[in-house]
């Protein structure tokens, strides 16, 4: 086997480890919400079962929790896509250099992962600049605004 041919493996290994990575931290951020929620409504269940007497305002804050986040609300916050753009870009940037300290161990993958690293900083960019045009639009609901 050349040189040539085991880098190549190198940087599909590298590239398929970093998508699973993310698809896990995806994951497991899920089932995460998942549980939390219903070890709350669990223990409601019990407490209602044993003919607990529940704190309104216990009740109340768990209420306000599920208000504050409805399910079917997909607007668009400026807010959260600058966040996701930040986030994005730091991604990206971590990733072209990534991509020098890799390229010392296997120079063929030098390019692709500069290239994946540059992709994903532009597509960051792309979120701040859609949520600064969204801010100066003002079409929509921005909870940093209520807030001041």
């Amino acid at each position: 086997m050349s040189h040539g041919a085991n880098a190549g493996t190198v940087g599909a290994i590298v590239s398929i480890f970093f998508f699973l990575f993310l698809t896990i931290s995806a994951v497991a951020g899920i089932i995460y919400d998942y549980r939390k929620r219903r070890l709350q409504v669990e223990a409601l269940r019990i407490a209602v079962e044993h003919g607990e007497r529940l704190d309104p305002a216990l009740m109340e804050r768990l209420i306000a929790q599920h208000r504050e986040r409805p399910s079917n609300d997909t607007r668009l916050i400026p807010h959260y896509m600058q966040i996701g753009g930040i986030i994005t870009t730091a991604a990206g940037i971590g990733i072209a250099l990534l991509s020098f300290f890799i390229g010392h161990v296997a120079p063929i993958t030098l390019y692709p992962i500069l290239g994946a690293g540059i992709v994903v900083v532009c597509v960051g960019l792309g979120l701040l600049v859609a949520a600064r045009a969204m801010k100066r639009g003002g079409a929509f609901d921005d909870p940093a605004d209520r807030a001041a």
